[in-house]
């Protein structure tokens, strides 16, 4: 194979810490949740029937360019879709989580009370300089506790009957 660069030239790690740099100063502070793999795959959904997520997150630097929520309606009614894109300086974020991310960790914005679940990975690879950037395609997670904890109604009778207050 015909190679342009010398793949152990110290300009190619120069070209890695000035992204890892860039990042770092025009990026953005993310909460980020480490999902730990467990033994209880279930075979019908192709995920962990029981999701053990790390309680404390590490701050790590990355792109994201923050969404609006999109409610589009569809022949189930309205559904709630936000798909965000976060990037990563490689070996940055392979140094802070002691592994490669992985689909199931959850990143929260600083500036943002949302929680995005992973769902796919990409490597960003230029062939002649190697790769530098890890693409995070996440999805928006609606089932954290703060959803699934904040009733919405209060029930005044025993029958089950909600006030309109």
């Amino acid at each position: 194979m015909l190679n342009f660069f010398d793949q152990e030239n110290a300009d190619i790690n120069l070209f890695n810490l000035v992204d890892d740099e860039l990042i770092k100063i025009s990026g953005s502070e993310l909460f980020y949740y480490k999902y730990f793999q467990s033994g209880d795959h279930d075979d019908v959904y192709l995920e962990s029937r029981n999701k053990p997520i790390s309680h404390t997150p590490l701050v790590v630097h990355g792109h994201y360019e923050p969404k609006a929520l999109e409610e589009n309606l569809s022949e189930f009614g309205i559904e709630l879709t936000n798909e965000q894109l976060f990037v990563f300086n490689k070996s940055y974020i392979e140094s802070k989580l002691e592994r490669v991310p992985i689909p199931g960790d959850i990143i929260k914005p600083k500036f943002q009370e949302q929680k995005y679940e992973i769902f796919q990975v990409q490597e960003d690879s230029f062939e002649l300089y190697g790769v530098y950037h890890v693409i995070c395609s996440a999805k928006l997670l609606r089932d954290t506790t703060e959803i699934q904890d904040s009733p919405n109604l209060k029930s005044t009778d025993p029958l089950g009957g909600y006030s309109h207050d």
